[in-house]
């Protein structure tokens, strides 16, 4: 679709995954760490992306890394960092915990976004927005900063400002027959459970 020129791709990897015990970003599934399987994913995607990050962590993994301007804050200091280093006008800013993220949506979600007058696009689930698998505009940099700067942690609490545009259920679940689309992978449980069923999906 040739969207590698108009939008940039981020992986955010800033979590203290403080549920799991253990670094999320380097769980393997495959043989593949969760990072750069969504590195992989974006690529195939978008292009090259950019991982965000606290300083100093997962340079061994060849990937391109910017360091979190709030390392520690959370998702929405690491939203601010890719969109102050974006250069692109559209962003695809994914989380590195969700295993169950397709090309195919991926690339409904690009195209929905490059035909949006607004500054994000983000998929709404029962359970409220996804802001962790959206498509930010540069223009929504300033607000967001703003946000931070000001103390909100909550990704949605900067979405006051912002013309958000919401892809509901009925527009996504063509991508997600068995409704994981948006589950990320917070216990050992999880990462379980994704192993099993992203294994035995690799095999049929």
């Amino acid at each position: 679709m040739g969207a590698d020129t108009q939008v940039g791709g981020f992986v955010m990897a800033g979590g203290q995954s403080s549920r799991m015990g253990r670094d999320k970003a380097l769980l393997e599934i495959d043989g593949v760490s969760l990072l750069v399987h969504a590195a992989n994913l974006l690529q195939s995607v978008v292009g090259t992306p950019i991982v965000v990050a606290s300083p100093g962590l997962y340079g061994s993994l060849g990937l391109r890394i910017v360091a979190d301007d709030w390392p520690g804050y959370g998702p929405l200091g690491g939203i601010a960092t890719a969109l102050r280093a974006s250069t692109t006008n559209w962003n695809l800013i994914i989380a590195c915990d969700l295993p169950y993220l397709t090309k195919e949506w991926l690339e409904f979600l690009v195209g929905r976004a490059l035909k949006s007058k607004a500054e994000a696009v983000v998929p709404m689930n029962e359970r409220g927005a996804e802001p962790l698998c959206a498509m930010y505009h540069k223009n929504a940099e300033r607000r967001i900063r703003a946000a931070v700067e000001s103390g909100v942690r909550k990704v949605t609490g900067s979405f006051a400002g912002l013309r958000v545009e919401y892809v509901e259920p009925d527009d996504w679940k063509a991508f997600a027959s068995d409704g994981l689309l948006f589950k990320n992978m917070n216990s050992p449980a999880d990462y379980e459970e994704a192993k099993a069923r992203l294994s035995a999906h690799a095999k049929l």
